[in-house]
C-alpha cells in the first residue's frame, strides 16, 4: 500500500465566507484532534511515518554547556 502524498501545488482560492466557515468548523473541534490534523498534514508533507516518534539528528543539532 502506497502512503498517502500531500500535493504542494494545489492550492484552492476560497472567498471570505468559505474561509470563515473552514475557520468556524477546525474551532468545534477539540485542542487534540487540531493537533492531530496538523501533524497528519506535516508527516503527508515530508512523507514521515505517523506512528514514529521522530528522533532529533544529534549530528545536526548539539547542546553546549555554558560556563557561568
Amino acid at each position: 500500500m502506497q502512503p498517502n502524498r500531500l500535493d504542494r501545488n494545489y492550492f484552492r482560492i476560497q472567498s471570505y465566507e468559505q474561509s470563515a466557515h473552514t475557520r468556524a468548523y477546525w474551532l468545534t473541534k477539540s485542542p487534540q484532534e487540531r493537533i492531530e490534523a496538523a501533524w497528519y498534514l506535516i508527516c503527508c508533507a515530508y512523507n514521515l511515518n505517523r506512528n514514529e516518534q521522530q528522533r532529533l539528528d544529534r549530528q545536526l543539532f548539539s547542546i553546549r554547556k555554558q560556563i557561568i
